[in-house]
Order: structure tokens, then sequence, then C-alpha cells
């Protein structure tokens, strides 16, 4: 903590109500550090923004094409849905295409995470569905790709299954780290969930953007393919109301956020990947943060910025309407360049 920089502030009445710390990372495409604010050395567990990276072995063995996916339903295996029905019913297709049973899914069952999806479910009484979790078009992509070669299913969600044993040394690759030092605990869907530093968490993103920059022909090809996806089917990775397909609209973009905090983005003109870690795990501080990195480096898409700060604006209003405080961001980035 001591090494955390404030990153985001909320006013009320003029008086300091919450700070969020945290640490900011941007790499070039020679994986050095050229803006920092606290410590690119923080490690961070990536939990869903790893999603595209897990992915990537699926891809290089042709898994979607195997099982005649659309481009919508290759993009869930990236995506954290918020189970609006365009998704469910995506997800669905998906389902029937690799011969799965909902039952085979060890992610639990879920309301969706989309609120209007949610409350329409409710008022049904429809029961949760491991289809409505977050994570169920990821899980369907490992089984998938367990599925085509050969592994066992029942254990795909375990850390010694070869799927898995495929993504961690996937996503060693991508990040230029020792694979013996990425931390591996459990996500909350079951999966395993890898920590490392977010210097070189925004090194994956940027090889995710800039897929020349990834030595691997296969890897390379696979990586190109799911950050083009992303952009081009953007409300599938969350919903059109959520940062990630917000930032994803803008074709330049690549971009995942995971739990508590974390995300990972990355600029293809610019060539350069960032990651940030908010220290308290708030995802609110994430539009705030972002836009203000954007802003220092003088990103020259002003739309990009103005969707984020529509969806944090710099205005805090209550329940009636009146400004009764503000949220800005506070920190600044140290640039090497």
């Amino acid at each position: 903590m001591e090494t955390a920089v404030r990153l985001a502030e909320q006013y009320r009445g003029g008086k300091l109500e919450n700070i969020h710390f945290g640490h900011v990372c941007g790499v070039d495409e020679h994986g050095q550090v050229v803006y920092r604010a606290g410590d690119p050395e923080w490690p961070a567990y990536m939990r869903s923004a790893a999603k595209p990276f897990q992915a990537i072995p699926a891809f290089v063995h042709g898994t979607p094409e195997a099982f005649g996916l659309t481009g919508k339903e290759k993009t869930l295996m990236t995506a954290s849905h918020r189970a609006e029905p365009y998704q469910v019913e995506a997800l669905e297709a998906m389902m029937a295409k690799i011969g799965l049973g909902e039952e085979q899914l060890i992610c639990s069952r879920s309301h969706p995470l989309s609120p209007s999806a949610r409350d329409e479910m409710l008022l049904a009484h429809k029961p949760k569905r491991r289809l409505y979790h977050n994570c169920s078009g990821k899980h369907m992509g490992i089984l998938a790709y367990s599925k085509l070669r050969g592994y066992p299913l029942e254990s795909y969600g375990e850390p010694h299954h070869p799927a898995q044993a495929e993504v961690l040394d996937t996503i060693a690759y991508m990040a230029d780290y020792p694979k013996e030092h990425i931390h591996v605990g459990i996500d909350g869907c079951g999966f395993p969930v890898h920590a490392l530093p977010i210097k070189h968490i925004a090194r994956m993103f940027l090889k995710l953007a800039c897929s020349d920059l990834i030595a691997d022909e296969a890897v390379g090809r696979a990586a190109g393919d799911i950050g083009r996806l992303m952009n081009e089917h953007a409300e599938m990775v969350s919903a059109p109301w959520f940062i990630c397909s917000i930032l994803l609209k803008d074709p330049n973009i690549v971009a995942k956020g995971g739990a508590k905090g974390v995300y990972g983005f990355a600029l293809r003109k610019e060539r350069i990947g960032f990651a940030l870690k908010v220290l308290d795990g708030s995802e609110d501080a994430w539009p705030t943060v972002i836009a203000s990195i954007l802003e220092q480096i003088g990103y020259s898409n002003p739309d990009t910025i103005e969707r984020l700060y529509a969806l944090a604006p710099k205005e805090i209003r209550n329940d009636g309407g009146a400004v009764v405080g503000e949220n800005q961001a506070v920190f600044k980035l140290t640039s090497n360049q």
C-alpha cells in the first residue's frame, strides 16, 4: 500500500468523502515502462481480464471453426457477459453446437448481471441458470477445446487439467514473464486465476492489440482474431452500457476488466499497453481513471473520453438531479518517453 497513489477522489459538499488508491502502468512495444503512477511491479490477479488470453489455445487449434461458431459466439469466449437476452440466445446456440449440457458447467447458477434481465427473470419466477453466469462463455470455450483435443471434460476447471496448463503457458508467453513466478489461485467461477505484475499485464494487452509483436505465428493469428472480434462484437464482451463494450467501440482500443479493480487496455496506433489496479477493488473508478490516462497522453479520439465520462460524470448528483459533489482523477502519470 505504501507505494500506491491516489487515483480518484469523490467530494460531497466540498468535503473529501472517498479515495481510491492504486497503481497504473503503461508499456511500449519493447516492454519498457513509459508511463507510471504507483508501482509497475505491483502483482495483481487478472481475474476476468485474463479471458481473451484464456481463449487463445482454443483459437490456435481451430476450436471455434470445428464447432461452427459465429463471430458473436466466438466473442463470448472472451466475455464477462451480462446475460442480456441476445447474449443468452447466443450462449444457448453455442451450447447446442458444442453438444454440451448446462450441468457440465462448473460455474454456479446465477441471476443475470443485467438489472433489466434479472428483474424480468425474478418477476417471472424463473430459476437461476449456470448459463446466466458471466463466465459461462469462457467455460464453454474451454469445454469445447477439451472436447476437440480429447481432454477430460469433468475436470476442465482444475489447475492440473491439460487445457488449463496450456492457458498458463500462454499467459506466461504473452506476458514475457516466467511461468514459475505466476501465482495461481482460484477465481470466483472455479477456474485458475493468475497473478503477475501489472507491467506484464500491460504487455499482454499490447500484444493482443498489436499481434505483430508475437513471434509465434499461430498465437499471433489467434490473438489478432480475438482482438478483432472483441471490437466487431463489443456488445457481447460485457453490455452496451458497461465500460468494456464502450471502450471496444473504439477500433483503436482492445480492453477487458476483471473483478476487484484490475483493468487492461491497449492502443493500436500508439502501440502502448496499460494496466491498472484499484486497490479497494472498486470498478466505479475505472472510467474516471482511464479517461484521465487517455487525456494525459493526448489521446486523439475525444469521443471515447466523453463516453467514459458519461459513465462516471465529474458532477455527482443526488436522486433529484441536484449537483452535490464532484468526482475527479487526481494522479499524474510520470512519463519515461
